[in-house]
């Protein structure tokens, strides 16, 4: 099934999967608002030197996919799960790795770019092709209460147990398996130590405890394993999934899929409530495949060379705060929400200091917000003032804290304190809500006091102009196991 050189390479892959469709729960079918394109740096004032341009082509791909309907782009990315060119959540939403898988499969079919409508019939028919040969079949597994799409093909022995069922490869090498406790027979916290208890055989790779859901992952000499739980009105309900690190090739495609299409509460909410925003944690940071990027936690701005100013807040509970993937420490806090980190300078990026606004935002003012997609990738997207000038109404996504807020002359209004824990998502895509803001005076007198003074507020273009010139400075902070 797998074909060489463009297989996913790792079950931890999973995670990602795991965890983002976790926290959506539930979601009707709504188009998620674009966000807006950062326009070519040659319509307004000239980037720093050595500064990120935006990428006209990948705007361009962004552009035509958007377009399309939203079936037809969930439609797309399944396909290249299937084609083993994307491995990642299907969302319909549009980020850097949609981009490269559609930019692999073209390019491998003698096109370029977004592949134009015949070729996305061929994607389509490819991936359709490929599922049906896997015998890839969603269902409900009656025994646990969970919907999940197993591999037949490859599993095709299927044996009842105790609250859920296994699914079995013929040799033995590959596993499957549900598992659903009833309400009050055992909690999240003792299945966690259970499954993260040290053996001599076993090395766990990965751990995470959250008031509604656990993920681990571990190996063995020869094997690896991926467990994921969730809490729900429901009780228990869980996955498991075990392979011989043999048969990565073959399995990490399909182990995507059955990620993908695994829900722990169909039509049900968790029974655990999520945290108030005053009291949030930042998403869990799932660990990555190998050389891709970890989920986000929050935004920073590289203010100086190895210096990166972000939202204290959005940090939260983070102990090990990494950028680039290289340890950070806090080299300055403790004031108005704010923290400046220190690491080694990013690759690829330029430090950038924007000019400030004087005062606060008046309501209902339009501004741009510069954050991070859902894939950790720049995104710029329009927004609107709240009450007092201390809030903003914007389609952030997760990792958004510590973004920046431009008002309509491109001058910096303030920066996104927090983002919540767990979202309201609607089609796995966070919809437009209101989010509280560092205010300008904090982070001129924040800057001032560790020796980077802003430059004096002045109008520095449009909104659009000012966000390509700082999106070379915008960086992905993340969280260290």
């Amino acid at each position: 099934m797998a074909r060489s050189g463009r297989t996913i390479r790792s079950v931890t892959g999973l995670v990602i999967l795991g965890t983002i469709l976790e926290i959506a729960g539930a979601a009707s079918a709504q188009t998620p608002l674009p966000a807006i394109q950062v326009p070519p740096t040659a319509q307004g004032p000239k980037a720093k030197p050595g500064a990120a341009a935006p990428d006209p082509a990948f705007e361009a791909a962004r552009g035509a996919f958007e377009a399309l309907p939203e079936s037809e782009r969930k439609g797309l990315q399944d396909a290249l799960v299937w084609t083993g060119d994307y491995n990642s959540v299907i969302t319909g939403a549009f980020g850097r790795r949609s981009y490269e898988a559609l930019q692999a499969y073209a390019k491998r079919n003698g096109g370029t770019g977004l592949p134009d409508a015949a070729l996305r019939a061929a994607l389509l028919k490819e991936g359709a092709a490929a599922r049906s040969a896997a015998r890839f079949a969603v269902k409900p597994d009656p025994a646990s209460g969970v919907v999940l799409g197993v591999p037949e093909r490859l599993l095709p022995k299927r044996m009842p147990q105790a609250g859920g069922t296994r699914w079995q490869s013929a040799d033995g090498r590959v596993t499957l398996e549900t598992k659903s406790y009833p309400p009050g027979e055992t909690g999240l916290d003792a299945v966690f130590a259970r499954i993260t208890a040290p053996t001599p055989e076993r090395r766990v790779t990965y751990k995470i405890l959250r008031p509604d859901f656990l993920v681990v992952t571990a190996e063995t000499a020869t094997g690896k394993s991926y467990i994921r739980y969730a809490a729900g009105e429901a009780g228990l309900r869980g996955i498991t999934l075990g392979y011989d690190k043999a048969l990565a090739g073959e399995v990490d495609r399909l182990a995507i899929a059955v990620a993908n299409s695994f829900v722990p509460f169909p039509g049900a909410v968790p029974a655990v409530a999520p945290a108030p925003v005053a009291a949030a944690v930042p998403a869990p940071s799932p660990p990555p495949l190998p050389g891709r990027k970890p989920a986000p936690i929050a935004t920073g701005l590289l203010v100086a060379p190895g210096r990166v100013l972000t939202s204290a807040t959005a940090l939260g509970g983070c102990r090990a705060p990494a950028i680039a993937g290289a340890a950070a420490r806090i080299a300055k806090g403790g004031r108005a929400d704010l923290v400046l980190l220190e690491t080694g300078p990013p690759a690829g990026r330029t430090p950038a200091l924007p000019a400030i606004r004087a005062g606060a935002l008046a309501e209902g003012e339009a501004v741009l917000t510069l954050g991070l997609d859902a894939e950790g990738g720049v995104a710029v997207a329009p927004g609107q003032s709240g009450a007092e000038g201390a809030r903003v109404t914007a389609p952030l996504q997760p990792g958004a804290g510590g973004a920046l807020v431009l008002d309509r002359a491109g001058t910096l209004a303030g920066l996104v304190a927090t983002f919540p824990a767990s979202p309201r998502l609607v089609a796995g895509v966070v919809p437009p809500a209101s989010y509280g803001l560092v205010p300008t005076a904090a982070i001129a007198a924040f800057l001032t006091e560790a020796g980077l003074a802003p430059p004096p507020s002045k109008p520095a273009g449009t909104p659009g102009s000012a966000a390509a010139s700082l999106s070379g400075a915008v960086v992905a902070v993340t969280c260290q196991p």
